[in-house]
């Protein structure tokens, strides 16, 4: 497997719904140390810390596809996947990326909504996952900084179409620098028209978690103006939630509509003995729903990268037609 550094194509730049955000007293605090010439010696940490608290929202941006594309005439295929970035042990992770890539093209992809998707002084994943599968591509910085610590990770988009504008919201109220909650989103130039995606990652708190299901919804709607939309991801909230059961009822979920009774678990656990045993339900793939018109699942699953797990969540696959 081929490691990249950066993206071959991309900007760099602090989203404007997030980058005013106020730094946290930490960030202050580190401000203060790079200012003070008598602390010279604790400059490298203050530049790390400080580059680690700030606010989400730098994001790259590879707004075409590398591949041409023949429209499809009957829908679109959607996979959410959080792809685990294992930090700091990274067991198999370049292996693990190649075969979401290998899923992906398996099941002929046009959209991929990742969570956890990390960038290190090796290997920049977003980046890789965009050459490897010729994809446009939009990557947002959630936690850490990869030119401070080595490390960073946060939500991508990659699209067989191309991408217009990008959208950005932090759903976290906290100040810990490593545990920020982020959605990204993308309007896609479609052949069926103008959708809006997003990948989101919440947190494992139960209340925060649920403000920022509710807070999700609400952006979305805002951003998509009543357009479609396609939202995936990592909820971290199970189906006997109240905040969930709200969203099924405001949002197609796509597995449901599928299979109403189904076995639903995706994250799973490895046991003493070496197999990954389903645990629960975090991941879904929801559809806004415009008033005008209806998309329709045909096909929903969860599903494991060809050779095995690729992450310690399976991925949701969705293909959706137009109504």
């Amino acid at each position: 497997m081929t490691h990249v550094s950066e993206p071959v194509e991309q900007y760099l730049k602090p989203h404007p719904e997030v980058a005013a955000a106020w730094y946290p007293a930490l960030a202050r605090a580190a401000g203060a140390m790079l200012s003070a010439p008598s602390l010279n010696r604790v400059l490298p940490l203050a530049h790390r810390v400080h580059a680690v608290a700030q606010p989400a929202g730098w994001t790259a941006v590879v707004s075409q596809p590398r591949t041409s594309v023949v429209p499809r005439r009957h829908g679109f295929t959607v996979l959410s996947a959080n792809v685990w970035h294992d930090w700091p042990r990274q067991r198999r992770w370049p292996e693990r990326l190649e075969a979401v890539a290998r899923l992906a093209e398996a099941e002929d992809v046009d959209l991929l909504l990742l969570q956890e998707v990390a960038r290190t002084s090796t290997l920049t994943a977003d980046a890789w996952l965009s050459e490897r599968l010729g994809m446009a591509l939009a990557y947002a910085r959630a936690n850490g900084d990869a030119n401070a610590i080595g490390f960073e990770e946060g939500p991508a988009i990659l699209s067989r179409h191309p991408l217009l504008e990008i959208h950005l919201t932090q759903l976290s109220r906290g100040h810990n620098p490593l545990a920020r909650r982020v959605a990204l989103g993308a309007d896609v130039q479609t052949p069926h028209g103008t959708i809006l995606v997003v990948s989101a990652h919440l947190g494992l708190l139960r209340r925060p978690n649920a403000r920022q299901i509710r807070a999700l919804r609400a952006w979305v709607a805002r951003v998509s103006g009543g357009r479609a939309a396609v939202v995936g991801g990592d909820f971290n909230a199970t189906e006997n939630r109240a905040e969930i059961a709200e969203t099924q009822r405001a949002w197609t979920d796509t597995f449901r509509a599928a299979h109403p009774h189904a076995d639903a678990a995706t994250h799973t656990r490895t046991t003493p003995w070496g197999r990954w045993r389903p645990l629960r339900r975090l991941d879904y793939i929801f559809v806004q729903q415009p008033s005008l018109t209806r998309w329709q699942v045909s096909e929903a699953r969860h599903v494991d990268a060809p050779g095995g797990p690729h992450s310690d969540h399976r991925a949701v696959l969705t293909r959706l037609l137009p109504g």
